[in-house]
């Protein structure tokens, strides 16, 4: 076995890890990096970049089928889903090398496999043996595992990215971020799918009103969401079918599919890696670190994004932060910097976008006297003059100071509005503030003044 010394092991190449390998590398540091798929990470090869592509082109489809006869003719559009795969590749497939030239480039060496401890500061490759000064895990989240039987019948989303087509019939398990997404994309498509939610409303992180707002509007177009049904058995018929069978209610319930995918939710991807020999203290919401990023059982090993429990959401601008924080913690004597989050906002690119920052209505209400704003602007001049069709917003704001508690928007730019309310709420700027700023016009930002 050949054994390399090294004053920092990366294991993983996804947005976090990147920065920590590329910036300790910049400071002089000897830094290996460790991928056990291709390098570049969840976010760059199988999450969010390629997946905005899917989400750009049904968004696209429903506007221009919502301005046909006012603002175009258009009524053949469609999506050519192998098109659409092949336009998706020009974003990724070039990434893995293009990745670890990168590293290469910096003389960060880099090493193909599963890092696995061996001690608190070795980690195993292969027939290689790594030791470090320090160790930093970013190996991010896989899907949770799906413990029914016939479940190797159900693909995976990083899967459902390279299908060249996809079939009439598709039923997607859990109502989280990723069935949602890109359950909207194959309604536009053509396809009749069905989302299957275990619990009482699918993408709970989100305003139940708007939620609500946008599941009737999906059921119009071919989406149709069964919430408390959980999903017991996925059966292959002979002509290649597949039978779901799930319960709804305490009643046993069935759909016939051609495909299935598994959006069931992700966990920390922490398995195999032999962490008791680390001294890596773990559980079910990943690495326990301190308040710096740093294991609680390991000083020498540090961790961020979603493999790390943080508290925060598994979202990428929280491994950005947590990364950045990182390389200033790592080779101090004495770690002193801690992620400055703000309030961090959250966006599922459904047809049409939905987000949210803050408090929800509920946990708001139970502990200020709330000021909700809450309207359906699907009729709005701004909504309808871009062919789009369903829009919502909801507010909240402080009685008594004028703090915006949280803010949640469905509908167009909803992705790009809801950091106007991100920049406000981490520097305090108050509704009446943002309502007296002049914002370019006519412009979906604009809104903001009408909605506090």
């Amino acid at each position: 076995m050949s054994n390399y010394q090294f004053d920092l092991i990366v294991i993983g190449t996804g947005p976090a890890a990147s920065t920590v390998a590329k910036k300790c590398a910049d400071d002089g540091k000897r830094v290996a990096i460790i991928e056990s798929r291709e390098f570049g990470g969840t976010c760059a090869l199988r999450g969010c970049n390629p997946k905005k592509v899917y989400s750009n082109a049904g968004d696209l489809i429903d506007r221009v089928r919502g301005a046909n006869g006012k603002l175009i003719e258009s009524a053949d559009a469609h999506l050519n889903w192998q098109a659409l795969s092949d336009f998706k590749n020009q974003f990724t497939k070039s990434v893995p090398e293009i990745a670890e030239k990168s590293f290469k480039k910096r003389g960060i060496e880099t090493f193909h496999g599963a890092g696995v401890f061996t001690g608190p500061n070795t980690v195993r490759v292969g027939e290689q043996e790594l030791t470090g000064e320090r160790i930093f895990i970013g190996v991010g989240a896989r899907p949770r595992p799906l413990e029914i039987p016939g479940a190797e019948n159900a693909i995976l989303s990083d899967q459902f990215l390279e299908l060249s087509e996809i079939p009439k019939q598709i039923v997607f398990i859990g109502g989280g971020y990723i069935s949602m997404e890109f359950a909207c994309v194959a309604a536009r498509y053509g396809s009749n799918v069905t989302v299957l939610q275990r619990g009482d409303s699918v993408l709970k992180q989100f305003d139940r009103d708007l939620v609500a707002q946008l599941t009737e509007y999906s059921a119009n177009h071919g989406l149709i969401i069964h919430t408390e049904s959980d999903v017991k058995a996925i059966e292959m018929s002979d002509d290649l079918s597949m039978v779901v069978r799930y319960q709804t209610s305490g009643n046993p319930a069935s759909l016939e599919a051609r495909l299935v995918v598994h959006g069931a939710g992700r966990v920390p991807n922490l398995h195999g890696m032999n962490l008791e020999a680390g001294e890596v203290t773990y559980g079910k919401k990943g690495i326990e670190v301190d308040a710096f990023m740093r294991s609680v059982s390991n000083a020498n090993v540090f961790a961020g994004g979603d493999c790390a429990n943080s508290g925060k959401p598994a979202l990428t601008p929280t491994a950005n932060e947590e990364a950045r924080i990182v390389v200033k913690n790592l080779f101090a004597e004495k770690p002193e910097h801690k992620p400055d989050y703000g309030i961090i906002p959250q966006v599922a690119f459904t047809v049409p976008v939905i987000a949210s920052i803050g408090m929800s209505q509920v946990e708001a209400e139970q502990s200020h006297d709330v000021d909700v704003r809450y309207k359906d602007t699907s009729s709005w001049n701004s909504v309808r003059k871009s062919g789009q069709r369903c829009a919502g917003y909801k507010v909240l704001i402080d009685k008594n100071t004028d703090q915006i508690l949280g803010a949640h928007l469905l509908g167009p730019a909803a992705e790009e509005t809801i950091n106007l309310f991100a920049l406000a709420m981490k520097h305090g700027l108050t509704a009446t503030d943002m309502k007296s700023t002049l914002f370019a016009y006519p412009t979906f930002g604009a809104d903001v003044r009408l909605m506090i």
